[in-house]
C-alpha cells in the first residue's frame, strides 16, 4: 500500500468518473461548440453567482490570464509574499503581462486591509508604478491550506472599491475553504471580480481550471487563452470530470480534512517534529527538530511507502485528498509512532 501524501494533485479519477467522462458529448471548443465545457462554465457561473467562466488547462493559466485581464504593462499587483501566483508560475506576472508585484508580509499567506491601503502606490506619483490589482489565494498553499477571514475579504474589497483596483481571486482550494468554514461560493462570487478554481487538486478531476467573472472578462479571457496556447479542441471528456468533482466531491472534502487533523496529532507526539502548523483543511506543514536531517527523515517514510515533499530548511508537508483512505491515514500514524531514525 503506497500512501501518496506530495500533493492533493497526484489524484487520478474513479472510476464512475471515468465512466461519466466517457459518455460525455464533445465538439470543438474553440469555436466554443463543445456541450460539455458549456454545460461546465454555466453551472460553475451560476454557482458562484457569476456572468460567465471559462474553461482553462491549468491553474496557472487561469491566474495569469486574470493578472492579464486587469493589468497593463508597468502596472502592479498586490500579493501577499508567499503567494501563489508570485512564487510558484514561473514568474508569469512579469514575462506575461508585464507588471511587478507589491509584496505584503501577511500571517500564513494572509494580509489585511490596511496592509492593501499602505501599500496603494499614489497614482499622480509618475515615479511609481500604478496599483491596479490585489489578488488573493484561498486557501493558502504555502500557509498550509489556511483559510480566509470572510469578513477581512469584505474589507479588502471596499479598499479595492475606493482606490478602483481589480480584485482577483486564486481559488484553487477554494472549496477546501467553503467546506472548512461552512461558508458559500455566491458570498465569495459577490466579493471578487474574477476567480480561478481548480478541478484536478481535492475535487478529483485528471486536468482543468476555470476563470469565473464578467461577461466582458470572460470575453478577453478567450483571446488571452488563445495567445497562451489553452484553446483546446474536443475538451468535453475533461470538462465532463469537472461536472463529476462539482456534484460528487465537494461534501467528501472534510473528510480530508478530518484526516489531515488525525495525521497532525500524531506529528505532534512525535520527538522528530518540533513545530506542527495549524490545521485547517487537507494541508499538514511541519517542521523537523534541528537535530534531525531532514533526506534521513523522508527516506524513511519512502521505505515504508509513505511519500511527502520538503518545503526546504527543515519544513515538510503532507496534503491529503480523495486517493487517501482511512486506512491509509492508519497506516501513516502508525508508521510515525514507530518511526526510528
Amino acid at each position: 500500500m503506497i500512501v501518496n501524501l506530495i500533493s492533493d494533485t497526484v489524484t487520478i479519477p474513479t472510476p464512475e468518473m471515468l465512466d461519466f467522462m466517457m459518455h460525455a458529448k464533445v465538439g470543438d471548443d474553440v469555436f466554443n461548440a463543445d456541450p460539455t465545457a458549456i454545460i461546465l462554465q454555466e453551472k460553475i457561473a451560476k454557482l458562484f453567482g457569476k456572468e460567465a467562466a471559462l474553461f482553462f488547462p491549468s491553474g496557472t493559466m487561469t491566474n495569469q490570464t486574470a493578472i492579464k485581464i486587469h493589468t497593463q504593462p508597468g502596472e502592479q499587483m498586490i500579493c501577499d509574499k508567499w503567494a501563489h501566483v508570485y512564487n510558484y508560475e514561473g514568474g508569469g506576472a512579469a514575462f506575461n503581462s508585464g507588471i511587478s508585484c507589491c509584496l505584503l508580509d501577511g500571517n500564513r499567506g494572509m494580509f489585511n486591509a490596511g496592509q492593501v491601503k499602505a501599500a496603494i502606490n499614489n497614482p499622480e506619483n509618475i515615479h511609481l508604478a500604478k496599483t491596479t490589482l490585489v489578488a488573493v489565494e484561498n486557501t493558502t498553499n504555502k500557509g498550509g491550506g489556511a483559510c480566509w477571514d470572510l469578513e477581512e475579504l469584505k474589507k479588502i474589497k471596499r479598499v479595492c472599491q475606493e482606490h478602483k483596483l481589480a480584485y482577483h481571486l486564486d481559488g484553487a482550494r477554494l472549496f477546501n475553504a467553503l467546506v472548512a468554514k461552512n461558508e458559500t461560493p455566491k458570498q465569495y462570487g459577490e466579493l471578487f471580480d474574477t476567480i480561478s478554481i481548480c478541478l484536478s487538486k481535492g475535487l478529483g478531476a485528471p486536468i482543468g481550471s476555470l476563470l469565473l467573472g464578467s461577461e466582458a472578462h470572460i470575453k478577453k479571457a478567450y483571446r488571452i487563452r488563445k495567445l497562451f496556447g489553452g484553446a483546446m479542441r474536443q475538451v468535453g471528456y475533461l470538462a465532463a470530470a469537472g461536472i463529476y468533482a462539482l456534484d460528487h466531491n465537494i461534501k467528501r472534502l472534510s473528510i480530508d480534512h478530518i484526516h489531515a487533523k488525525n495525521i497532525g496529532e500524531a506529528l505532534k507526539k512525535s520527538a522528530y517534529i518540533s513545530k506542527v502548523e495549524p490545521i485547517e483543511t487537507n494541508i499538514i506543514i511541519f517542521n523537523l527538530d534541528k537535530s534531525i536531517n531532514e533526506n534521513n527523515f523522508i527516506q524513511a517514510l519512502t521505505d515504508k511507502n509513505i511519500l511527502i515533499s520538503s518545503m526546504g530548511s527543515g519544513k515538510l508537508r503532507m496534503v491529503t485528498h480523495l486517493g487517501v483512505s482511512f486506512d491509509m491515514v492508519e497506516k501513516t500514524i502508525q508508521v510515525i509512532q514507530n518511526l526510528k531514525l
